[in-house]
Parts: structure tokens; sequence; C-alpha cells
């Protein structure tokens, strides 16, 4: 079979050419294997990303079922997971506050009209060039940042005004909130990371998160522990999707989250690209740059009109539908039903789930999402070294697209001294 280079730049989704292939009874039991094992691995991910981001749990749902759908039944990777991603909680939380749901989900669908524009214009591969330090730092300081929101559920605080999105003010709310400390909450969510990395370390096969979440809800509900659980916060989830719904669309209110939705399309683009070339890493395929933006761009736009947060290419769960056996698009469209059948018949269960185990899912995420050794080898290399700390830095103290774009503009005035930053792989 070729390896799609040779194609790489066609606009027609790899579903279309593997059903073209043709589509086997083998094939499709790799790829319900493969879409089981990554719905576990997506179901308490996808309310964590959620609850993490300030919107409801049913959200983070809504996004992998209907945007992980349209991503695999569009995508220009064979493997591609899509979903809400720990990358966009910052961006997402700050813009539901700023702008409420509906706001927040006219950004979500803004940007996902950008994101098939930028595919149809053929910028895809363009979108890839960004520097390797430039990915490092904004991937870092998202971790810092997302580690920091998960601080007041994880230690059960209840500050006494609303939590800051800024790093230091958060961090000031949060000190003088120390009072309010609930140890209950916070030895579960020491644990459920704990056991996570322990069954990573031992039983790397079974479903570390899952296991994890569904301890913590059984233990705090069976000694009635003192901690605030998805029931308690945000009621039951209901039974299945929501339906379709047109965000309130008019030009002020387009100007008014433009700037987010700029935001919401360069992350998803560079997020869901990379996802795609870890797979072509895994796999020795090669996916299509400019269909995978097309397909971004249509699932945000679906995820939207459901109710759902921004859609992109996820890393983690598109290496474990690599890696449990996936054979073509199909395992991403089957993984979306499971999750659907779990709204359907299952979703009272979730009302158990402790905020603080969700936070110890997510701490375990950041852990991941942070390029420690890659940060590390960056800062031996002065040249390196100042673009990953101009982005890191102003990640961290301003927001994402300051980050990303100073961090560009000091590796192009490098290149232009002749002082090259080092691509990804030097």
């Amino acid at each position: 079979m070729p390896d799609g280079t040779a194609t790489a730049h066609l606009y027609l989704p790899k579903l279309a050419t593997t059903l073209r292939e043709g589509y086997t009874a083998a094939l499709f039991r790799h790829d319900v294997l493969a879409a089981l094992t990554v719905a576990i691995v997506a179901l308490p991910l996808s309310m964590a990303i959620a609850v993490a981001s300030g919107v409801s749990p049913e959200r983070g749902l809504y996004t992998a079922v209907v945007g992980g759908a349209l991503v695999s039944a569009l995508s220009g990777s064979r493997f591609q997971i899509g979903g809400p991603a720990g990358a966009f909680i910052v961006l997402v939380a700050a813009t539901g506050a700023k702008f409420g749901i509906d706001g927040l989900l006219l950004t979500v669908l803004l940007s996902g009209v950008m994101l098939a524009v930028l595919g149809a214009i053929g910028l895809g591969a363009l979108i890839r060039h960004i520097p390797h330090a430039v990915t490092v730092g904004f991937t870092c300081g998202i971790a810092v940042t997302i580690f920091a929101s998960q601080i007041k559920d994880l230690a059960g605080l209840k500050p006494a005004t609303p939590e800051p999105g800024p790093l230091v003010p958060k961090m000031i709310s949060l000190a003088e909130a120390a009072s309010t400390f609930t140890p209950a909450a916070l030895a579960i969510g020491i644990g459920c990371t704990a056991l996570i990395f322990i069954l990573r370390s031992y039983r790397p096969t079974w479903p570390g998160m899952l296991i994890a979440v569904a301890a913590a809800a059984t233990l705090a509900s069976g000694l009635h522990l003192p901690v605030e659980t998805i029931g308690t916060r945000f009621g039951s989830l209901p039974h299945g999707l929501s339906a379709p719904h047109l965000p309130e669309i008019s030009v002020t209110r387009l100007l008014q989250v433009l700037p987010a939705a700029i935001s919401f399309t360069l992350l998803g683009g560079i997020e869901s690209l990379l996802s795609a070339k870890v797979a072509d890493s895994m796999t020795g395929r090669k996916h299509r740059s400019n269909m995978e933006l097309i397909a971004q761009g249509i699932a945000n736009i679906g995820s939207a009109l459901f109710g759902g947060i921004s859609v992109t290419g996820t890393i983690a769960r598109t290496a474990t539908n690599v890696r449990a056996g996936a054979k073509t698009p199909m395992s991403g469209i089957l993984h979306a039903a499971f999750l659907l059948l779990f709204l359907l018949i299952a979703a009272p269960l979730a009302g158990f789930v402790p905020l603080s185990a969700l936070g110890g899912v997510l701490v375990v995420v950041c852990w991941n999402m942070a390029e420690k050794k890659e940060f590390g080898h960056l800062l031996k290399e002065w040249r390196g070294g100042a673009v990953l700390l101009a982005t890191f830095g102003l990640t961290l103290l301003e927001d994402l697209t300051v980050g990303i774009v100073t961090g560009c503009l000091v590796a192009a005035a490098l290149a232009i001294f002749g002082r090259k930053v080092p691509e990804e792989g030097a």
C-alpha cells in the first residue's frame, strides 16, 4: 500500500480513500477495538477538559461526539482523533467568561470557518513551519497555566470572588482562599493522579484514567466524603445530544469575538497538524494537511451548533488510536458513537465523579503536555532559548496569541541576522 505521499496535496478525506480501496470485516474488527480503547480514554478526559474550561461536562462530550465524528469522516489523516483538548482550556475559559456561552459558541463557529478557509486556500503547509522552539514554548506555558487552574478544585478551595484568568492574580486569589482548603478533595485528587501514573507504569494497557476516576467516585460516594462532584455543581448530564442551535450572529458580535476566534484558529491549526504528524511518524504514512484543516473547520462548526466547545486533533488520543490497532478513519467515527452511547445510557453515573478527581486527571495531562526534555535541550543553545523563553514567558503572563506572535517575531529576527533557530528534530 502506498504511504500517501503522492496524494498528500489532494482535497480528499482519507475515509473516501480507504472506502475506495475496500473496507473489509477484518479492518472493521481492528477499528472497533481501537475505537473502544480510545473512547475509554476520551470519556473522563472530555468531561475534565470541559469542567476546567468553565463549562458543564456534557459540552466536552458533545465536542467529542460531534466534532470527533466529523474530524474522522473528513480528516486528511487516517488516524486522527478529534475532540476537546487541554491546550484550549485557557482560551475557552477566558472567552466564556468574557462573552458567555453564546459568545463562546460563536467564537468556535467563526474559528471553524477560518480553519476551513485556511485549508481551502492551501495554508496547511505554512502553519506546519512554525519554529519548534515556539511550539515547545507555548505548549509548556499552557501546561503551567492549566495546572494553576486546577488548584482550586484539587484542594477544594472556595474563593470569595470569581477566580481571575491571568496567572499572577489567580495565584493571589487562591492564596487568599487557603482557609477554605478541603483535605478530602486534595486526597482524592492526588490519589487519582498517583493511580494513573502507577497504572501507566505497571499496567500500561489498562485504562488508567477511567479506572482512577471510577475509583474516586466510588470512594467519595461510599464514604460520604465532603467533596464537590459533577452532580452537586452541574446537576445531571442530559441523555443524548442537544438540539442544533445557531448562536446569535451580528456584525457587532462577530467583531467582538474576532480576536479570540483568531487565537482558536491559530492554536487549532497548529495542534491538529502536529497531531497528524505524530500519527505519520508512528505509521509511516503521510497526511493531507490542507484537507485536515478543512475537516477541523467543519468539525468546529458542527460542534458549535450542538453546544460543544473547540475541536482539535488530539495527540494523546490519536497515538492511542494507532497503538490500539486502528486501520482506517472508521475507528474515530466509532469512538464518537461509543461516547454517544454513554450519554444515552449511563450519563447519570457521571454525577458521582468528584471534581478533584477530574483535576487529578488534568495534572497528568499537564505533565504529559509539557515537553520537559525539549525545553531543557533548547535552553542549552541561546538562539533557541531566546525564542523559547519569549514564547513561554508571554504565554504565561499575557496570553497564547501574544506568546506565539512574539516567539515567531524573535525567530524571524534571528533568521534575518543569519542566526537560524533550530528546526524541529534538530
